[in-house]
């Protein structure tokens, strides 16, 4: 049910510049070493009906050591649950709790 709510909102947002998420449980990690975008640095991504976005919001440092081998958003993609908005292909994060 979720993904049809989600896909429903990714359909508006072929028409406008703006696409308000939902609490939505979603990967975030590192987008440049686990999700292969372009950047520099490291910064921190989620995924949404499989299309990666950077962050506005929150740091990757936020959440602790990134490049922890067994939390570190660099070396693992973990699950949060997310609420924001996509704007201008970025996903601007009002709300990300991690999943434990």
């Amino acid at each position: 049910m979720k993904k049809i709510i989600v896909l429903s909102f990714l359909i508006i947002a072929a028409c406008q510049t703006k696409l308000k998420v939902s609490v939505l449980e979603a990967p975030i990690a590192c987008g440049q070493c686990q999700f292969d975008l372009e950047g520099d640095g490291c910064n921190l991504a989620v995924k949404i009906n499989d299309k990666a976005y950077f962050v506005e919001g929150f740091s990757i440092d936020d959440f602790g050591d990134a490049h922890d081998e067994q939390t570190g958003f660099c070396n693992v993609v973990r699950k949060a649950k997310i609420e924001g908005e996509i704007v201008s292909n970025k996903f601007v994060a009002s709300s990300i709790k991690l999943i434990e």
